[in-house]
């Protein structure tokens, strides 16, 4: 795959639950190596997109390509191959609340690889200090952590296979706006450190503004893309509502101060 590809294509996708159609001829491309977050109201499937592209949600039409191969036609085992290449941070960590933070960023590992216990081992501990957490932190269990240190061992856990896709689902909600800046400069750090696609789903103006590349806003069941300022200067009611009110205001007043 070259550059000039998208590292991921959605086309005509057409999403529902029941009768509800939450998604109808939503089409998206991704390109290598941007941060895209994903934006929109209320009830838009924000989250639902994301768990469509990575497989937990079949999709009632339309196509979906990721490395340029069509997720239908998979089979299990190309499937199980391809899911090594993205790693997955879920809203609220999801990390398993009875084992340790390193028992959970080995189970990654024992999934998808037959990598010998003492390596991964060291690759456990170098993913831990990778999200900047001490050492100690992989003997802790869940309920031991904060909420940012949750959600920097879900993200060792989401990077323990070496991904080239990293999918984040409201990565900053439920932190302070400290601990928001700080994992928002961290997802921006490993970006660029490990050339990584990062496709985020957030309400945060403020990641937004500060890490993203493009920013795709989901708008009656479709998709518009663009950066920033480009989609600040369309009409669209929600699209003003969002971005031009207060806090969208001050996100884009402390971004241009950096």
């Amino acid at each position: 795959m070259t550059d000039s590809q998208p590292i991921i294509r959605v086309r005509g996708l057409v999403t529902r639950f029941g009768t509800n159609t939450i998604h109808e001829g939503l089409d998206l491309d991704v390109r290598r190596g941007e941060i895209i977050g994903i934006v929109g109201g209320s009830g838009t499937g924000k989250s639902v997109l994301l768990r469509t592209i990575i497989g937990l949600k079949r999709p009632e039409g339309g196509t979906i390509e990721v490395f340029g191969d069509k997720l239908d036609r998979l089979s299990i085992d190309a499937r199980h191959n391809l899911q090594r290449r993205w790693g997955v941070l879920f809203q609220n960590g999801a990390l398993f609340s009875s084992l340790t933070v390193a028992q959970n960023i080995r189970v990654p590992f024992r999934e998808h690889t037959n990598v010998p216990s003492k390596l991964v081992g060291d690759l456990i501990r170098l993913k831990i200090q990778l999200v900047g957490l001490e050492p100690e932190t992989g003997v802790k269990l869940p309920s031991e952590l904060s909420g940012g240190m949750k959600k920097r061992a879900a993200l060792a856990r989401a990077l323990a296979l070496d991904p080239e896709i990293l999918f984040l689902d409201e990565p900053t909600a439920g932190l302070d706006p400290i601990a928001a800046g700080q994992f928002d400069q961290l997802i921006r750090d490993l970006q660029r450190s490990l050339k990584l696609t990062v496709v985020m789903v957030t309400h945060d103006l403020d990641s937004l503004a500060a890490i993203t590349d493009r920013i795709a806003v989901l708008l009656d069941k479709r998709i518009i893309v663009g950066t920033m300022s480009e989609l600040m200067a369309l009409p669209h009611p929600w699209i003003r509502a969002y971005f031009h009110g207060p806090r969208g205001r001050a996100a884009l007043a402390s971004r241009d101060t950096h």
